[in-house]
């Protein structure tokens, strides 16, 4: 896993290890039954943090804190957590959160997410959190890290070697560890069975669905990038789940490529962001086939009314069967569309920000930047 391989660079490497490294989180977790007489069950089954499960149904709130990427994950699994979990949820940046000294209780249950489980905010984070002896939980990559050691309790994502800066494998890995601990903790909660047998099933499938995005949108990306690299400022929208899928790709493209991109919530559009609006600012919008999906066709008609006639600048990620993305776009033949398979909502942004990955990749290579050591960055953040 330390070696590159066929691959020019580890970046590229490690994206397409992506459908490996889902399956290898999920391995030996993801339980097959079949009950005489019926159709498969599956179930999740998490042992690190099995015997803490009571306490983590039992607390008042779940905060999770991680920096980056890691952030991002969380944002991207936070709603299901709450759904499924039905305890409120909180996700919060180390930096931040030491700054406000947070208010703390024993009754607080704190996830802590790094893939290297050596963050230097996140670990000042929880050893602040210890002195109030609320509940602590581990996720992360890295065996025997000090997030590892100082939890009551944790995952292991097991998504194998990650060198490049850039993390990407490790990303989707996080989403899916974050899901199935949602799984794990509602298992006992019959009138939510259904919506676990269709979570179960999706993550089943994603692994051979990550390698069909990978094979259909790679080619595609590199085009997107001779058309991009040029650029200063790319924007990206979308909301709901894809919110963090905005926010994960605007780091990549700009850690790598150093483009100037931000991700923004599709809801604040016309809160400021819709002044920057042209014919000439490239935009990405996320969609997918979810309770948000009728507001983010709402705001997809927005930008198209104030990109002018030919809006060749705008890209659209979407899902195969999105009929009304279908319909807004055939008068739009210049815009882009990147179609990706359906899967389960909580897990779409797992699906859509693979294209991200490859955009990003594509346009440092374009513009001739050192794609696994982007300047001034480091792997591992370990001081503040």
């Amino acid at each position: 896993q330390i070696m590159k391989g066929d691959y020019p660079h580890f970046m590229l490497k490690e994206i397409f290890e992506q459908p490996f490294a889902a399956e290898q989180t999920m391995r030996g977790r993801l339980i097959r039954s079949r009950k005489a007489g019926s159709h498969e069950d599956l179930s999740i089954l998490l042992g690190g943090i099995r015997d803490r499960a009571s306490d983590i149904l039992s607390s008042n709130r779940i905060i999770f804190v991680a920096c980056g990427t890691s952030y991002h994950a969380c944002l991207a699994a936070r709603q299901i957590v709450e759904e499924l979990v039905a305890v409120p949820c909180a996700v919060e940046l180390g930096s931040d959160f030491l700054d406000r000294r947070c208010p703390v209780f024993r009754s607080d249950a704190f996830i802590f997410v790094s893939q290297s489980g050596e963050t230097a905010d996140t670990l000042e984070v929880l050893r602040y959190v210890k002195r109030f002896r609320a509940l602590t939980i581990g996720i992360v990559n890295v065996v025997g890290s000090a997030i590892s050691r100082m939890t009551d309790c944790g995952i292991h994502l097991n998504a194998g070697c990650e060198i490049g800066v850039a993390s990407t494998k490790v990303y989707t890995s996080q989403i899916v560890a974050i899901t199935m601990m949602a799984l794990h903790l509602s298992q006992d909660s019959l009138g939510k069975s259904n919506r676990r047998q269709e979570i179960c099933r999706s993550l089943a499938e994603l692994p051979s669905k990550i390698q069909e995005v990978l094979n259909q949108v790679d080619e595609q990306m590199r085009r997107l990038a001779d058309k991009f690299f040029q650029d200063t400022s790319i924007l990206l929208f979308g909301r709901g789940y894809q919110f963090a899928t905005c926010l994960e790709g605007a780091l990549k493209i700009k850690e790598i490529s150093y483009i100037h991109t931000e991700g923004i919530h599709a809801g604040e559009l016309k809160h400021g962001p819709l002044a920057l609006v042209d014919e000439s600012m490239p935009i990405i919008l996320f969609s997918s086939s979810d309770s948000c999906s009728h507001r983010v066709h709402n705001a997809l008609q927005q930008l198209l009314a104030r990109g002018g006639s030919h809006r060749a600048r705008l890209v659209v990620v979407c899902t195969v069967d999105d009929e009304p993305i279908k319909a807004i776009m055939a008068s739009h033949p210049n815009a882009e569309i990147v179609r990706v398979p359906r899967t389960s909502d909580c897990l779409q942004s797992v699906l859509h920000v693979i294209p991200m990955q490859l955009l990003s990749y594509h346009l440092a290579i374009k513009r001739g930047h050192n794609v696994d050591q982007p300047r001034h960055l480091a792997k591992s953040v370990t001081v503040e």
